[in-house]
């Protein structure tokens, strides 16, 4: 009588999971796949909204002995460049010893001035005298005639120690103002993404935290804005653009 039972209660067993698994099979058969109904215009829609709404007078400047992860955010900036509206003028430059090293002259074609960018050299011996001297620069090659909108975008450590390292002369230094004023009376707003160099910056937080307030103090001064996440450096630059285009079209 027990082993009966047994083998009755066994082929119940099976024959319930049988009838388990083929609902569910005919289940799966007839189902829609849920990835596959995410409407298709939803990423384009968010691009577009994200996009610059009307052409600027840009330049691009990169502090060439900046860590070696800067390189690999190349491709994003090339990518905000050639996603500029027609009629935007570009100009590509990298701050370096010496004096400002200009790839492309301001332009119209986007993707010119895109393709000139290249990976920083990431090394102290291409270390500029201090970032501002070459930020003045750039704005004196701003076209006076121009009557759209300016502005610059400078990736940097910000620091400036040229006249000593201590929160008066590194946080507030004489080329840090020159390039405000600079900046102030051609109408140039300046936007920047903080990144360290290879030397001190990568180093000492004290460093890297006056070359943010300088960041900082350069951005607000001209109606810009200063992008940076913490002290210690960056992940990537892509909410930076982002939050770069949101500016852009607040204030214009």
């Amino acid at each position: 009588m027990f082993l009966q039972r047994f083998y009755q209660g066994s082929y119940q067993r099976k024959f319930l999971t049988f009838l388990v698994v083929a609902i569910v099979a005919s289940t799966a058969l007839f189902a829609t796949p849920t990835f596959a109904s995410a409407p298709k215009g939803v990423d384009h829609v968010a691009v577009q909204a994200n996009k610059v709404e009307s052409p600027i007078n840009i330049a691009v400047l990169i502090q060439d002995d900046l860590v070696s992860s800067v390189g690999n955010e190349i491709q994003v900036t090339a990518d905000f460049i050639r996603t500029l509206p027609a009629g935007s003028r570009v100009m590509v430059g990298y701050i370096t010893s010496g004096s400002l090293q200009v790839r492309q002259p301001f332009t119209t074609d986007l993707n010119s001035a895109a393709r000139s960018l290249r990976i920083p050299s990431s090394s102290t011996s291409r270390s500029p005298y201090n970032p501002y001297v070459e930020v003045i620069e750039a704005l004196r090659q701003f076209d006076a005639g121009w009557k759209g909108r300016n502005a610059v975008l400078l990736v940097s450590d910000g620091l400036d120690v040229s006249h000593g390292f201590d929160a008066t002369t590194a946080g507030n230094t004489i080329d840090l103002g020159r390039a405000t004023r600079e900046a102030n009376k051609r109408n140039v707003a300046v936007y920047s993404f903080y990144a360290p160099s290879v030397g001190l910056t990568s180093h000492s937080h004290l460093a890297a935290s006056y070359g943010q307030s300088s960041l900082n103090r350069i951005a607000q001064e001209t109606g810009g804005k200063a992008f940076f996440q913490g002290i210690t450096g960056f992940v990537t630059f892509d909410p930076y653009f982002s939050q770069l285009r949101q500016a852009l079209n607040q204030r214009y």
